[in-house]
């Protein structure tokens, strides 16, 4: 899977960078998935080769507005540009009927279904090629963390275990390599107890605003990614003594460490950080006060950098 940062500024934009917004592509054909939407993300879009109308679903992680104001303006464009395939949107409570009063006080029509889930109610989605699941964190409002994991990745038969455990031949192996359950005299037979990888599904977290990184512990096994935010460094908020429900670099990073997660990428950062090193206080304050609590893959996200994850679980930045 790639990551295609669209936005990297929290609460207000900047001059070199537009707030929350990320495209997750699946490895293989077109088909990618939009966590946040923050105001300008259509425009974003424009400046990369993703295709709207191969857009798979949106996720948004909270109601603030750096998070969703781009949305009616996303869902337009979809309908001029000819889309007609239903678009699925995750999304706390309150998302829903926001969106359907812009679509009555402005006429906006859609020619295509929009199917709501209340984020407050999901556990998990599947789609074709991946699986999405979904953490509570903590914020001034419900936020979420949505858990990708590559579905499509050729598992092959355990024959021996098979044998051993007296499954016979015949259709029921077929069903557990395409990964569905079987009954067998009675029993429940799980797919996953009999299917071998090559390689290890691929597992990419994108998180939501929080100011608590270790509520994804038990989501974090085996993830090879973290996206997180990191708005401020641990300095600024002990000066101003309220982190307002975010996280600093020292707390992600030092979360990232304990959790074993190789790849960390650092998003949404206050517009009072520069990017000149010179100046204070400076986007590479936020790389140096997390770099020295983490020591796997450290990178800090810029507008319309994009990431690839290769099978061997390392991420890396394409040119």
């Amino acid at each position: 899977m790639n990551i295609v940062f669209l936005g990297t500024s929290a609460g207000v934009p900047t001059k070199t960078r537009n707030v929350t917004s990320i495209a997750v592509r699946e490895e293989r054909g077109n088909g990618w998935y939009l966590v946040d939407c923050g105001e300008g993300t259509q425009h974003q879009i424009l400046h990369t080769n993703l295709s709207i109308n191969a857009l798979q679903a949106i996720f948004i992680t909270h109601i603030h507005g750096d998070h969703c104001y781009g949305l009616p303006g996303i869902l337009a464009s979809a309908a001029m540009n000819g889309r007609k395939a239903p678009l699925k949107i995750m999304a706390p409570s309150g998302v829903k009927e926001w969106v359907e009063a812009t679509q009555q006080h402005t006429q906006l029509y859609l020619p295509y279904d929009i199917e709501f889930v209340c984020t407050d109610d999901l556990t998990s989605v599947e789609f074709r090629k991946v699986r999405v699941e979904t953490v509570a964190l903590s914020h001034r409002v419900p936020s979420y963390a949505y858990c990708f994991t590559e579905k499509d990745i050729n598992p092959r038969l355990d024959v021996e275990k098979l044998e051993q455990h007296n499954i016979p031949r015949g259709p029921h192996w077929g069903q557990l390599q395409k990964g569905q359950d079987v009954e067998l005299n009675g029993q429940l037979i799980h797919c996953e107890d009999y299917l071998l990888y090559d390689k290890n599904p691929q597992k990419i977290i994108v998180a939501g605003d929080n100011d608590q990184p270790e509520l994804l512990s038990q989501i974090s096994h085996g993830a090879s990614v973290l996206v997180h935010e990191a708005t401020y460094t641990k300095d600024l908020v002990e000066k101003s003594g309220n982190s307002y429900g975010h996280s600093d670099a020292e707390l992600v990073a030092t979360f990232a460490q304990q959790a074993n997660i190789p790849n960390l990428v650092l998003t949404h950062f206050s517009p009072r950080y520069q990017a000149n090193p010179n100046l204070s206080p400076s986007i590479a304050d936020i790389y140096q006060e997390a770099k020295a609590h983490y020591s796997g893959n450290l990178f800090l996200a810029n507008d319309l950098d994009e990431y690839q994850l290769n099978k061997a679980g390392e991420l890396k930045k394409r040119i």
